[in-house]
């Protein structure tokens, strides 16, 4: 992404699918990854999600915006970028309107594991990932003690992919996308050539495509 190193150090704006547009200066960027400072963080925005990206009008810059600028990083992946958050806290975005706050607590093949205090231990495909923003070292969400925060909190142990770890929840209640839509949430009955079948409370199947499913929590295991 060579071009954009015209862009380096200047406001712009991206447009995210969903569709979402984030306002900042460009600092960084990596082969599947974009660092922006929106004035107040870094932003971690995963390429694959970033549909397009303009310079914005001179009226709408970002000015005094505090950020240390660095040479660029030509190893800056969007992995890297997880593993080296691993214990770190962040806010993540996936889906809908709503931000989580945690820990990366692995990163695996296809997907990632995520532990909120409030939505305990969440599954996410790396795919569906908006964003990603790390906090200062001595922040802990809602002011929590560090000391009761568990940052391997799942004895669960981990499959390679997003699809073989469901097929090890099989016949276990499972909550979908944070049970936006009561239709994900049910009992996991199986999952084959990526449609996951689903039995919700009143007892009807439904089939999931799992492409579609954004994170996964087992909140019985």
């Amino acid at each position: 992404m060579s071009y954009l190193d015209s862009l380096v150090g200047k406001t712009v704006q991206l447009k995210i699918s969903g569709p979402i547009d984030r306002l900042g200066i460009l600092i960084d960027y990596g082969l599947d990854v974009l660092v922006i400072h929106d004035g107040v963080d870094y932003v971690y925005i995963p390429a694959g999600h970033v549909q397009n990206i303009r310079l914005v009008s001179p009226e709408a810059q970002i000015s005094n915006a505090m950020y240390e600028q660095t040479n660029l990083d030509n190893d800056l992946s969007y992995r890297k970028v997880l593993m080296e958050s691993k214990g770190m806290l962040v806010q993540i975005f996936v889906a809908g309107n709503q931000s989580i706050h945690g820990y990366v607590t692995s990163v695996l093949s296809d997907y990632f594991s995520f532990y909120s205090p409030v939505h305990k231990t969440q599954y996410v495909p790396l795919f569906h990932l908006k964003w990603l923003i790390p906090y200062p070292e001595n922040k802990t969400p809602y002011t929590l003690d560090k000391a009761t925060l568990p940052l391997n909190p799942s004895s669960v142990k981990l499959a390679r992919t997003f699809e073989e770890q469901l097929k090890k929840m099989e016949g276990k209640i499972v909550v979908f996308d944070l049970g936006s839509n009561p239709e994900k949430i049910g009992l996991l009955r199986g999952i084959e050539n990526n449609i996951v079948e689903l039995i919700t409370a009143d007892q009807k199947p439904i089939y999931w495509n799992l492409h579609h499913l954004k994170m996964v929590n087992f909140p019985n295991v």
